[in-house]
């Protein structure tokens, strides 16, 4: 099976690949734009034929030159959003998008398989309108799906849009529907490796007085923190800006139990004293890698860069197991 990745990043669907067990896969080309990414997947994937390459420059020549029987993308989401302006087909970032769907798609003549994953929204767009009608007019058909890894056991919260599709006579192993798959009703196999907070924690507290949260951060956004503990079983969706802003960008670590840390907020009256006693940090880069089950930890790039880029990338294992209903 040839597969193109396109908008890569630093290689989930690569990886995802890998964990669904695919045989005799091989990733014939990769392409993002994105030079910091490109470092990350060639660190994990040197082999892999990867170009810095605006994809409005590839023409449906050379995108079937390399024969692919699978698409794997996930487009830029800030036109979909919906903290955003929601530009929509309207935004400059969705016109590699179009390409693909308006020129790519239609004239693939190797084309079997494809899978798009982006941020809730994008099920609302006008992009999705397009994407759907090309697929139906070249011969697709296609599910789509509102998941969670929390759907997979797998305690960290990630609501994405997914779309699958494959080219007639094709068929899936599960009844089409018309409507959006809200839960994971087809597929037995949990994850098991990433049920609670501990799973993903360093073996040792040593070294990670870097990652507490300034004096600063907590005066300003102390009571708004998504505290977890090593038994949690549960955290919020991390983003690119995790470590630079506090509210709304991911959970952060307390090493107390629940009940001391609830004593403690109860006596909060914004004193610094009483809120550095919460002795709360930030996950790690590799911590949060492994919350969105990438099985490796060790990125060539600074901690601010690896948190961008893995606010910006999939959950590895969701993935998986959506290309394994999508592939024979």
């Amino acid at each position: 099976m040839r597969v193109i990745e396109f908008f890569s990043g630093i290689g989930g669907m690569h990886f995802a690949l890998k964990e669904c067990d695919l045989k005799n896969f091989e990733v014939v080309l990769a392409v993002d734009i994105n030079t910091v990414a490109n470092a990350v997947y060639r660190h994990f994937f040197p082999s892999t034929n990867l170009r810095d390459l605006n994809i409005l420059s590839l023409s449906p020549e050379q995108f079937d030159a390399y024969c692919p029987d699978i698409l794997l993308m996930s487009p830029p989401c800030q036109p979909f959003t919906r903290n955003g302006l929601v530009k929509d087909i309207n935004d400059e970032r969705t016109k590699p998008l179009l390409h693909i769907i308006e020129n790519i798609i239609p004239k693939s003549q190797s084309l079997k398989y494809i899978l798009l994953e982006n941020v809730k929204g994008f099920e609302s767009s006008l992009a999705r309108d397009k994407l759907v009608a090309a697929l139906t007019q070249s011969g697709f058909t296609f599910k789509e799906f509102l998941l969670s890894p929390v759907h997979f056991g797998i305690c960290n919260s990630r609501l994405r849009y997914y779309l699958l599709a494959k080219k007639k006579p094709l068929e899936f192993a599960i009844p089409l529907q018309n409507d959006i798959i809200t839960e994971n009703t087809w597929d037995n196999k949990l994850c098991s490796s990433v049920t609670q907070v501990s799973d993903v924690l360093s073996k040792s507290d040593a070294e990670l007085d870097e990652y507490l949260i300034n004096d600063k951060q907590l005066l300003k956004g102390g009571k708004a923190l998504d505290i977890v503990t090593k038994h949690s079983k549960r955290s919020c969706c991390f983003t690119r800006s995790y470590s630079s802003y506090l509210c709304g960008t991911g959970s952060v670590y307390s090493s107390l139990c629940e009940e001391n840390i609830k004593e403690i907020i109860m006596k909060n009256d914004n004193n610094l004293e009483v809120l550095k006693s919460l002795k709360l940090r930030f996950f790690t880069p590799a911590e949060v890698a492994k919350f969105m089950c990438f099985p490796v930890s060790d990125f060539p790039v600074s901690n601010k860069k690896a948190y961008q880029l893995l606010g910006n990338s999939i959950n590895v294992y969701v993935v998986s197991r959506l290309l394994c209903l999508l592939l024979p």
